[in-house]
């Protein structure tokens, strides 16, 4: 099955739930679909994994990178850039918009009111059942009251991202998918999609997940760790500039 998520699509989720990995790994696997594709960064809590450390492989694959200005790209403040409201006015056929975690983060989303205006838009909250807070049905519920009050927006959906980083086997996969599959019933509000690490995907049974599966390659890594390169073709830009600086 094949992630077909398109418009604005908003990812919100507690802190350590994985939804800026979600967020630059969707991207990339719906630009090699063929998908014009935009992202902006709104996480303005999290210093240090952020959707702007993975700025050069999107761009390199043709995805749309929107950061604030240069100078205040790793300020801890809440600069938002007026290129924010005009993706929202004209949004790429899809958008996707890193918000931060828990309520705190989606806060921002309550300040772009205006820009949402009428615009028909998804808000995916991104679970993963084994962080602290969310290993209940109750705990997904609160957050997400949380984050809806903060933003002043609903949540439209699910995402499922169950994993414990390196130690993931298959069977966490299928147990947080059905733990998500659970919350979804629970709410009436869809699960869209099942991440997996994507060293384990080809061995999934895609039928017993019964969602489409969006592996995961890691870019937010600790420094003495490697990101996973993404895949797709690099653009023509950046083929050109790696090109020029080995010469």
């Amino acid at each position: 099955m094949e992630i077909r998520l398109d418009g604005i699509v908003v990812i919100v989720g507690n802190y350590g739930s994985g939804k800026t990995e979600v967020a630059v790994n969707l991207a990339v696997v719906r630009r090699n679909a063929g998908i014009e594709v935009r992202i902006a960064d709104l996480d303005l809590v999290n210093p240090y994994f952020r959707t702007r450390q993975a700025r050069k492989q999107l761009e390199a694959r043709g995805v749309d990178v929107v950061l604030p200005e240069d100078q205040y790209l790793n300020a801890d403040l809440p600069i938002l850039s007026p290129r924010i409201a005009g993706l929202i006015r004209s949004p790429a056929p899809l958008t996707i918009i890193d918000v931060g975690g828990d309520d705190v983060g989606a806060t921002v989303l309550a300040s772009l009111a205006d820009a949402f205006g009428r615009q028909d838009f998804q808000m995916l909250q991104v679970v993963n059942p084994y962080r602290p807070f969310t290993e209940t049905i109750e705990g997904c519920l609160k957050i997400q009251a949380e984050i809806e009050a903060s933003s002043r927006q609903a949540v439209t959906g699910w995402i499922a991202n169950p994993h414990l980083l390196d130690e993931t086997v298959a069977d966490d996969v299928y147990q947080g998918a059905d733990f998500v599959k659970n919350l979804a019933e629970r709410t009436g509000l869809p699960l869209e999609f099942v991440t997996a690490p994507v060293e384990l995907v080809d061995g999934l049974d895609a039928e017993r997940i019964g969602r489409p599966l969006l592996p995961i390659r890691r870019q937010l890594v600790p420094p003495w760790k490697q990101a996973v390169q993404l895949p797709g073709i690099i653009s023509k830009v950046a083929a050109a500039a790696k090109t020029a600086k080995g010469a």
